[in-house]
């Protein structure tokens, strides 16, 4: 039991992404790197160069059921990695659900990095078709967290 076992590893590589990515927030950053022990991490803003390959295939879940034809399904994923909650507390009712219209903007969850909450906004309008994640749920950036039409 000498080493780090693959969850405490898995934690601690996201924890690190997750400070990174804030950090990243500042405008005059494209891009960080850090490698600490045997974990590389790197995150970079869009339109950033990369000299990494992709992690690899990309987990696409397969559709609930299928959007009414002429109406494409759009995403709205998560701005960062951190556990996603539905609602602003336990008690609360959830900002959305299937079926709720939403327009640009619109708080639809938050995302808890760092400690931090961070209220996730709707990048697109539309109606619910599908909540993809759920509330306690680790999401990764860019994961799709809604469906809309």
């Amino acid at each position: 039991m000498g080493g780090m076992s693959d969850e405490t590893a898995r934690r601690a590589a996201l924890s690190l992404a997750a400070e990174l990515l804030e950090r990243l927030r500042d405008p005059g950053l494209n891009e960080l790197e850090v490698r600490e022990g045997g974990v590389r991490v790197r995150v970079a803003k869009d339109g950033a160069p990369s000299a990494l390959p992709p992690p690899g295939p990309a987990e696409t879940p397969a559709p609930a059921h299928t959007p009414r034809a002429g109406a494409p399904a759009k995403a709205v994923a998560a701005p960062l990695t951190g556990v996603f909650y539905r609602s602003p507390s336990p008690q609360a009712p959830p900002f959305v659900q299937v079926g709720t219209v939403v327009a640009v903007g619109d708080v639809i969850g938050l995302i808890e990095a760092m400690k931090l909450f961070n209220e996730v906004r709707s990048t697109a309008a539309g109606r619910v078709l599908r909540v993809v994640a759920e509330s306690g749920q680790l999401v990764r950036a860019h994961q799709p967290l809604l469906e809309l039409e």
